[in-house]
């Protein structure tokens, strides 16, 4: 599943501070950010799923499974 892209305007301190906790914990901002949506979703009471993990490596070669 393809991840939707679009733009998001933020306070310069509140991307600052979502910048400093992505750092602490070894993230992009955008995942940070897609973590605290999720969080926030969750304590309101509404389910996202996560989506399927992207493939990784090389694509099949025509004909072959793998």
């Amino acid at each position: 599943m393809q991840k939707k892209a679009f733009a998001l305007r933020l306070d310069p301190t509140v991307y600052a501070a979502i910048e400093r906790l992505a750092a602490a914990e070894l993230r992009s901002a955008n995942a940070e950010i897609e973590i605290l949506l999720r969080e926030a979703l969750s304590a309101r009471g509404i389910r996202a799923p996560n989506a399927a993990p992207a493939r990784r490596g090389r694509p099949p070669k025509d004909g072959h499974p793998n």
